[in-house]
């Protein structure tokens, strides 16, 4: 089973290609490759796009009358004339390939004992381009690229002289520990026979373990080097350092796909209040640069997040006794100003309970404490991680009857006070008639 999704990328992410490419529209590619039992196999998310430098039909010739001259000019007025005299080839045009239109991944792999994993894409007639990746013992690599193009569709090569289908190989060779996910947001080039690709925000995972995405990242070289921190010239902060309030986040929509499916929604403003070395921030999480992942099963559920700083975000969910389910779980890790990472995980949490085939609702502010070091506050929720239909929200179960459903037990406990206190008034004022009855005697 293979499950994709493409769509553009908003906000800063298509700022930075702007800067570095040009100003061309790119698109994010994500597959989750899943084996016979609908395990994760081979997840990655990538964006992509090719430059190719191409021959053109319209030449330049010399003019008839020019012919006559050859053989009487010499060859010193030839040389300074630069050429001109010859026959020009005929011209080059560069084309970028970056709107990849209709995707499909067929001939993608999980991989077996004969043949490694690989990501097949095809987008376009005679379009297409392949991953392989190779197995160690304690490394997996991601082998080679090959990107094949088709000179002969004439709405991306108009004028082409050569028609048919090329293809440039490259050997890579990247080896990343085994059970770790690749992260690489930094651009990568490749250039080879008038071909340049370009790759960046790539998150890539093959041979994955019991069906879990891991949470352990080895970064690229660019990366590594591109998260040392500055040198920011501040004055010790006091014990009691407290956060600059924010103001409310802006709301996202993130949701997950099984297959062509959407089988998990949120929607929620997201500020993250963070305690390290005794020094508190708060920081609102910007969805425009925020991209979701995750995976659905039948039991458990998790939405991930991540951008440049939050390396993820996990929110995972579970069912309990067969007909409700909630956040159960939280893990976290970011890039701090400083330069440091911040990571905390707890997966003993009981927030956002409703029953399935419902969604949990919640407009008003509410906090999910992970730890005495890191809470979220969530404004204008709405989360469904199960039973989602036709990519919509079901009836939604309001945060505001779970405080109907505590004042209950409140109400009717000062009910039962109030009477208890009645009966003993009553006992009371009874004993003490009686007590004034044998006096009069």
């Amino acid at each position: 089973m293979v499950c994709f999704r493409l769509f553009p990328v908003p906000g800063s992410g298509l700022v930075l290609v702007c800067l570095v490419l040009g100003a061309v529209r790119s698109y994010a590619l994500e597959l989750n490759l899943t084996d016979s039992e609908n395990a994760t196999c081979l997840y990655a998310k990538w964006q992509m796009n090719f430059t190719v430098r191409y021959e053109t039909t319209n030449k330049t010739y010399l003019p008839i009358w020019a012919w006559w001259l050859m053989p009487v000019i010499p060859a010193f007025w030839k040389a300074k004339a630069g050429g001109l005299l010859e026959p020009s080839p005929g011209n080059m045009k560069t084309v970028t390939i970056s709107d990849h239109g209709t995707v499909t991944y067929n001939g993608s792999i999980c991989g077996d004992d004969q043949n490694g994993p690989k990501i097949a894409v095809q987008f376009g007639p005679g379009f297409s381009w392949i991953a392989n990746f190779t197995k160690a013992a304690s490394t997996y690599s991601i082998d080679s690229v090959s990107f094949s193009y088709n000179t002969g569709d004439n709405t991306t090569f108009p004028d082409a002289e050569d028609k048919g289908i090329l293809t440039v190989d490259e050997l890579l060779a990247i080896r990343i520990p085994l059970n770790d996910l690749f992260r690489c947001n930094s651009l990568s080039t490749l250039e080879k026979n008038d071909v340049v690709q370009h790759y960046w925000d790539v998150l890539v995972q093959a041979f994955v373990q019991n069906g879990t995405v891991s949470t352990n990242e080895f970064l690229c070289d660019k990366d590594k080097t591109s998260t040392v921190a500055p040198t920011i010239h501040t004055t010790v902060p006091s014990p009691t350092t407290t956060p600059t309030p924010k103001e409310k986040p802006e709301a996202g929509t993130y949701s997950v796909n099984n297959g062509n499916d959407t089988c998990l929604l949120a929607t929620m403003g997201l500020q993250l209040n963070i305690t390290q070395d005794k020094v508190a921030s708060v920081i609102n999480i910007n969805p425009n640069t925020t991209h979701s992942t995750g995976s659905c099963r039948s039991h458990t559920a998790l939405l991930r997040l991540n951008s440049s700083t939050i390396k993820y975000l996990d929110f995972v969910f579970a069912v309990k006794n067969e007909n409700r389910f909630y956040l159960k779980e939280v893990n976290i890790s970011m890039y701090l100003v400083n330069g440091s990472v911040f990571s905390i995980a707890n997966n003993n949490l009981s927030y956002w309970d409703a029953p399935l085939g419902s969604s949990y609702m919640c407009n008003k502010e509410q906090t999910v404490s992970v730890s005495g070091a890191f809470q979220i506050n969530t404004f204008d929720l709405r989360v469904q991680p199960f039973n989602v239909t036709q990519g919509k929200y079901s009836t939604a179960q309001d945060c505001s009857a779970d405080d109907d459903n505590f004042l209950v037990p409140i109400a009717v406990g000062a009910a039962l006070a109030g009477v208890l206190i009645l009966v003993l008034l009553a006992y009371f004022i009874g004993l003490k008639h009686h007590h004034a009855g044998y006096e009069q005697f």
